[in-house]
């Protein structure tokens, strides 16, 4: 209640500088989804194109006062135009399929299955963090303050973020930007999903293998790699060495946002042993840039901790450690996270990094390119520290005394409630 008292009295104090930027501003009376550089997006016919320009959202723009209140952030990269491709499910690698729609509470997604079995999401670039607003913001109508804070996600994160893992031979879901225009083939997502710009990645679930890793029987989520211990009890493992160098990416790239559902696995099958190796998905929270009045209090470590903004040095450890990190790291030694840390700096080059980065359209990395390049090197230089940091603040959280999010409905051993790596047979 305290936490809440303290945004709610910011809010109230800040409400008449809101109220007079929206007077002073008319960035935010058109708020839109997408931009095509075409006069009538619904006559237009895409099918005689093969690529488009088009821009992730121009919700974002503000004046001087907005920007000074609510923070700079990634606006001009929300709102520049990239040239991208377009395509259509059905020619799509042999043929798609819409089996289900999916999304979480600022993403809206489609599951696709292609020719080749191996199922695909489609992500929007574009967030709706409608539900994310709490009902006193709503009551206040300060709803613009949530649903602004997007902004300070690049929209682009995780095409960079991509890259610079298949140098670290870290897993990822290949995300490919992309413009579905309305088709048949989205047959009744077609109003709702057509004419927008798209994230066409591998989802991190599904009984067909993409990884690089060989005798795959699965890909699977953490509630099902849970049911499949309690089934083979101690010949289910996970690789640890491999989920430690993926934590410590994360705080390479300042991705804060890396909660259960954030995370799949590719089941390997060796003998009688099942070893999960983590695939991260969802990179929409990598380098994070918070600045601005409002969200740098939000941010505060005392009010949301988990929030952590992407600088150069980071400030607030503990707050980037999830439940996740105590159920499957608590007692790793201290060993596998300086060899890992050690991994990553070898690899993650400045070379790595700068073409990681010139990956990207000339307009974006002009944008942000040099900013991020900056950031990760120092963060990458400082990992070893980090790396302790990190494994000390998951050991003094200790074992968990729930269950993991997303598992409350499972019945499980008490031991593998708190633990994955704890004897439960």
């Amino acid at each position: 209640m305290k936490k809440i008292g303290i945004i709610l009295a910011i809010l109230i104090v800040l409400l008449l500088i809101l109220l007079y930027s929206s007077v002073l501003s008319s960035d935010d009376t058109a708020a839109t989804d997408i931009i095509v550089d075409l006069q009538n997006i619904e006559e237009t016919d895409f099918k005689s194109m093969d690529s488009v320009l088009v821009a992730a959202s121009s919700q974002y723009t503000a004046n001087d006062l907005k920007r000074f209140v609510q923070g700079d952030h990634y606006r001009e990269a929300w709102s520049t135009p990239i040239k991208v491709p377009i395509v259509f499910l059905d020619t799509l690698y042999g043929g798609m399929k819409v089996i289900e729609e999916g999304g979480g509470k600022q993403t809206n997604s489609l599951k696709l299955q292609g020719a080749n079995g191996i199922v695909y999401t489609l992500r929007s670039i574009a967030k709706d963090p409608e539900a994310l607003v709490p009902e006193y913001v709503r009551f206040l109508g300060l709803e613009n303050i949530v649903i602004d804070g997007v902004s300070a996600q690049h929209p682009y994160g995780a095409w960079i973020a991509a890259e610079m893992a298949n140098a670290l031979n870290i897993l990822h879901t290949h995300p490919k930007a992309v413009f579905v225009p309305k088709q048949e083939s989205l047959e009744d997502f077609n109003d709702a999903y057509g004419n927008k710009l798209y994230w066409l990645e591998y989802e991190t679930e599904g009984k067909k293998n993409w990884t690089i890793y060989k005798d795959v029987v699965e890909l699977m989520d953490t509630e099902d790699l849970q049911q499949l211990k309690t089934k083979h009890g101690q010949h289910v493992k996970i690789d640890v060495s491999q989920l430690v160098r993926n934590r410590l990416f994360d705080l390479v790239i300042g991705d804060w946002d890396r909660h259960v559902k954030q995370w799949g696995w590719a089941v390997v099958k060796n003998n009688n042993e099942f070893i999960g190796i983590p695939i991260p998905g969802d990179r929409d929270n990598a380098f994070f840039d918070i600045d601005g009045i409002v969200p740098q209090i939000v941010s505060s470590k005392n009010v949301e901790p988990h929030v952590r903004p992407f600088k150069p040095t980071i400030d607030y450890i503990p707050g980037l450690v999830y439940p996740f990190d105590r159920y499957f790291l608590l007692s790793t030694p201290e060993s596998i996270y300086l060899e890992e840390a050690q991994y990553i700096q070898k690899h993650l080059t400045d070379s790595v990094i700068e073409t990681a980065v010139s990956k990207w359209p000339e307009p974006l990395q002009k944008l942000n390119g040099d900013t991020i390049i900056s950031k990760i090197k120092r963060r990458r230089d400082d990992l070893k520290e980090y790396a302790l940091e990190f494994r000390k603040s998951i050991e003094s959280k200790g074992v968990l005394t729930a269950p993991l999010n997303g598992s409350q409905d499972l019945v499980l051993p008490p031991n593998l409630l708190a633990c994955f790596n704890c004897k439960n047979d």
